[in-house]
């Protein structure tokens, strides 16, 4: 079976103001001012952080079902961090998960591997080949 997944995206006139259209689902991308933007929407890399969280904390919850864990509220906080290196600015990012209920180590061991399985994060890890045309 082939899923396909898409999302349209419109740069409108308005310089860095784009609109995405996911199936019935609408949303608008913009740059901060000092970007050269109108700071009226997230930016991309805020929409990519947004869906790796929303992507961990599914994966999750779908995962504790499984298992019949009750984990309560999860919340997921993805951060992108610069580093300086020998090869200049590294990007990097970091997932803080947190669990509204108690888990035990070993539950902590296989959801933190459970994490990284989610599917946004695989692409992000570069596990999915991106073609570009020009149509």
């Amino acid at each position: 079976m082939n899923k396909i997944t898409t999302s349209e995206v419109r740069l409108t006139e308005k310089k860095y103001l784009a609109e995405a259209k996911m199936r019935n689902h609408f949303a608008v991308i913009d740059e901060p001012l000092k970007s050269g933007g109108s700071d009226t929407a997230p930016t991309p890399v805020e929409y990519l952080l947004t869906a790796i969280g929303g992507c961990v904390s599914i994966t999750l919850r779908m995962y504790a079902e499984r298992k019949g864990w009750d984990l309560g509220e999860i919340e997921v906080k993805v951060t992108q961090k610069d580093s300086l290196g020998p090869k200049g600015i590294t990007k990097s990012l970091v997932e803080e998960i947190s669990f509204e209920k108690e888990v035990t180590d070993e539950q902590r061991k296989k959801l933190i591997e459970i994490a990284g399985k989610c599917p946004v994060a695989k692409m992000v890890k570069g596990e999915t080949p991106i073609e570009s045309l020009i149509v």
